[in-house]
Order: C-alpha cells, then structure tokens, then sequence
C-alpha cells in the first residue's frame, strides 16, 4: 500500500528476499494488549480523528492509506505483525512455512467465524487471492500477488500457495499486505468490486472489530468483534468512532480540546510542533517508511534524450549539481520541525542493506551543500548556466507544507546563480496523469512501503519497467534487483543491496530528500498508541 503510488507493488516481477528488518518503535507508554484474553478497559468508545480517505474497503478495490486504515481493523490476515514489531507471525492461521521451494502451506486455526455467522475457512482464503488475481482492478494491489501461481484448499484448514519462482522470503510479509486480507465469499464478489454498502450490511468481518455503522469518509463505528481468534488480542476499549476531517486544521483543534482521543493521518509539521507542547496531549512518533525525493525525467529534463540538445553527459551533471545543492537538514528541520529527517540513500535507515550512498558522493561529503562543487561538476561537463529547471509539485496530495518544502528547494538551487528554477504545482488527478506522459521534466513523489524490505524502495522505481516511467535504464541495476530477489543468505543480499544504492547513487534517478516519521497525537489519558515497522496503525490497543 502506498500512500504516494498507485498500486504498482511489485510491478510483474517475482520478489524474494531474506525477510524483513524491523523499523521498530513503541510510541506510548501502556502499550497494546497483544494477550487474547484481554478485554475492553474503557466503557464509552474512543473517537479517532483523521484527513485520509477511503477509495473502497473491499481489498479488491483500493490500494491507500486511508482505506487499508479501515481493512487493518475489520479484516484478518493469515499474517500480521504483533503490536511494537514489522516481523510477521501467524495471525488466523496457526502455521506457516515453506514446504518446498515454491509450496507455502498455511494452516488455519479450527473454527474460525465471521461476525455475520458464516465459517471461515480455507476456500475462503483461497477465495480472496483468487479474486484479487481475476479482478485486478486498476485501483487495487493485485500486482503483489504477481509471483503467486496457484491456490489450492485440500481440505477446511489447508491452504496451500504455489509460487512461480522459490526461495520468495517476502512472500510472507504479502500475506500482511494490502492484498492479503481475507474477506468472505458469500458476500463478495468473484468478478467485481464488492460496495462497502454490501459489505457493511453482510457483516463479513473477522478481524477485531465489526463495522456497527458506516457513512463512508465522515463516520464509522466499530464494535470489538468476540469473534476474532486472531494473535493481536481482543480490543482493549468497548469500541471506536472513526471521525473524518476535511481540513487538517479542525483536526489539530478537535485533538487539543479533547473533542476526540486520537488523531492520526495528517496533522501539518507546525500543528504537531504546537501540540507538543501542551499537557492536554501526547504526541506519539514511531519510524516511517515514507520516503519524498524528486524524480528525474531522463527524456524531458535538461538535456535529457529527446530534448534539442540531449546529451547524457550534461544531464547527469544537472542532477549531479542539484544533489550538491540540496539542504536535506534545512527541509526537515525549518519545513517540517523534525517530522521527517535526512535520507541519504534510496532505502531508508533501519531497513537490512540500507546506506548512505549519496551523503560521501555529493554536497561537502558530510551530508551538507556545497555550491562551489556543483560549480565545478556543471563547468567540467561544459553545462551553460543558469540551467533553467522545470520542477513540479502538488499541494493537495502530499501534505500541507509541501508549499513550503518547494519553495526552499528551489531557493537551494538557485543558490549562486547556477540554477533558475520554474516552480508549479498542479492537482493530483492532473498531476498522476502527467507525470507519467512525460510532462514534467522533474517532479516531486513520495512513497509509502507496502511492506518491511529494502526491496520496495528498488524494484518498484529501478526496474526498466518502474512505476516512475521515467525512462531509466541500467542493465547492472537490473541483474542485481533480480539476483536479490533470491537470494537466501542475509549478508549476500545485504551487500546487492547496498551495490544498487551505490549504482543509482552514482546515476541520479531519482533525488532522495527525506524520511518520514509516524506521528498520532492522543489525549493526555489515552494509552496503547503503538506506531511501528509494520505501518498500521491499529486500534485495538488504544484505551484510557
């Protein structure tokens, strides 16, 4: 799931890796009741705020934060991550492994049930990956499923996953990702898109919590389902109001006057700065996946491919000069407070293989800029200055200071007269259409992981095929994405890992700017947020 992508996941290829490392962070003190024994602790529901919306809550049908928020609370998974760890342990199911190469056998918990009554069983799980494949619907994350063969169901509690290449060591972190939750097939449908509606009135939940009433992005209310048998536990509060905001601003007031108990997804960097220094609440920060980097058109940019003057040489040098000008500390401390820091690399610190491979190649070596070698990097390729630079930016999908964030952007490249820098946004609808028709000659993204492995931030953008369409093409990085993606030994893969960081380092596809933090904010007595590597952000824990 991402919140800057739209579903290309694994774009065709058959991903395999040597498991995750955890980005771990227990945020609150009193954190999540993982024992299944446990019940609610507070009488009246707890209301959660936030400005992400819902594209659907079939899994079939959308592939975003704010719809996946919903489907970590109502659905089960065979897979999921334990509060405070991004490792996966059987969920529903009571084993899981490798019984041959390309052969993952899961075994369900007996007498599994969903809200509405009806058994769950193995032909429902098959059913739900099954439907994925059929009905790949554009908005949803079927491409994760891309190196998944066949499913079978020999009997009630045996499911059985062909693979078409072996040694896919993600493979169980897809089975906690968007495209695995598994949903009952009585009331959804094989071949289309299933309404919430239908859902909601079919009560086809299995997860912790059942949806009691739902009014799509402005109200949901859900009540702990005693049904669920599941490791994450029963719910430690009698239920939770999921309150939707269209302006981050009454978000930030509603949290600090105690209108709600939590808020998260997506208070400003200023707004999180103010609250934290009120006694009426608590921020709460864990580790983020999100990355934002600008993308680098090798055809439409300076001296790109099929520009007048192309020349290969002269466009690298451009990206070479603007990865010496960019301030990354300036951007996460002056724009967004310490919300997000540095990224000097393309996978972000805390996940296996990850470096620092652009920090000692641009700038002072050291992480800061440095005009004087972005001088001489332009001059020695014979770059006529000012390069002028078209750089586009969208205000309305990623975050309220994304204003900001350009605008000191191209203040730092314009640093010394070397760049002058056409500034523009456009909307998100116009804008995920043109960057991908080769419109914007340099543009801003952002990525949201669709689970725990370094492999997520390189083959989705590096392949020849990546979801950017950005026309790079390097044959090394190629081989290398495929030879880890099967590779079982941990410091083998570690160490590709790190030789394609290197590689794109040198290359300049893209220009990694920053890694994101979580951040909830709840009330002063709200205890059990838990924001960590697994990036979901469950409910069940929260109590007073």
């Amino acid at each position: 799931m991402s919140l800057h992508h739209s579903g290309r996941g694994r774009l065709g290829l058959a991903i395999g890796a040597f498991g995750a490392t955890a980005l771990l962070l227990a945020g609150c003190s009193g954190g999540g009741g993982g024992d299944a024994s446990g019940g609610a602790s507070s009488d009246e529901p707890l209301i959660v705020g936030t400005t992400d919306k819902i594209t659907s809550i079939d899994p079939a049908g959308s592939y975003d934060n704010g719809s996946f928020a919903v489907m970590n609370q109502v659905y089960p998974f065979l897979l999921n991550s334990k509060y405070g760890t991004a490792d996966v342990t059987p969920d529903i199911a009571e084993t899981a492994e490798f019984t041959s190469p390309t052969e993952y056998t899961v075994t369900l918990k007996p007498g599994l049930t969903f809200a509405n009554g009806h058994d769950l069983t193995s032909s429902d799980v098959k059913f739900s990956f099954d439907r994925q494949v059929a009905i790949a619907d554009e908005n949803g994350p079927s491409s994760l499923l891309s190196n998944l063969d066949s499913v079978e169901a020999p009997d009630d509690t045996t499911v059985v996953f062909t693979l078409k290449n072996g040694d896919d060591q993600i493979w169980p972190q897809i089975l906690s990702s968007p495209a695995a939750p598994i949903v009952d097939e009585e009331v959804f449908s094989a071949e289309a898109v299933t309404s919430d509606d239908d859902i909601v009135a079919g009560e086809a939940f299995a997860g912790q919590y059942k949806i009691d009433s739902y009014k799509v992005n402005e109200l949901i209310s859900y009540v702990p389902f005693d049904g669920y048998q599941g490791e994450l536990g029963a719910a430690e509060n009698a239920g939770v109001t999921a309150k939707y905001y269209a302006d981050a601003s009454n978000l930030k007031l509603d949290i600090q006057s105690g209108a709600i108990d939590a808020a998260f997804r997506s208070l400003s960097a200023t707004d999180i700065a103010d609250l934290a220094t009120d006694d009426a609440v608590k921020v709460v920060d864990g580790p983020g996946g999100e990355i934002r980097y600008i993308t680098f058109n090798f055809d439409t940019m300076p001296y790109g491919a099929t520009t007048a003057d192309a020349d290969a040489a002269k466009a690298l040098a451009v990206r070479q000069a603007a990865a010496d000008l960019v301030d990354r500390e300036a951007l996460a401390t002056d724009v967004y407070k310490d919300t997000y820091s540095p990224l000097y690399s393309y996978v972000p610190q805390g996940l296996t293989g990850a470096n620092e491979a652009l920090k000692g190649l641009y700038g002072d070596g050291a992480g800061a800029p440095d005009a004087d070698k972005a001088k001489a990097t332009l001059e020695a390729a014979g770059v006529t200055t000012p390069v002028v630079l078209n750089l586009q930016y969208n205000g309305d999908h990623y975050g309220p200071s994304s204003g900001d964030e350009y605008a000191a952007i191209k203040s730092q490249l314009e640093e010394g007269g070397l760049f002058t820098v056409n500034l523009a946004q456009t909307e998100w609808v116009q804008y995920s259409k043109d960057r991908t028709a080769d419109v914007y000659p340099a543009y801003q993204l952002g990525w949201f992981p669709d689970y725990s492995d370094a492999d997520n931030y390189l083959s989705p953008f590096f392949t020849k095929d990546n979801f950017l369409v950005n026309h790079y093409d390097n044959a090394e990085v190629q081989e290398l994405i495929s030879t880890q993606a099967t590779e079982t030994d941990a410091d083998t893969r570690a160490a590709d890992i790190g030789k394609i960081q290197d590689l794109v380092a040198a290359d300049l596809s893209t220009l990694p700017l920053l890694q994101g933090k979580q951040v909830a904010v709840v009330g002063a007595d709200v205890e059990g947020a838990t924001l960590d590597g697994s990036f979901k952000f469950r409910y069940a824990p929260l109590h007073k």
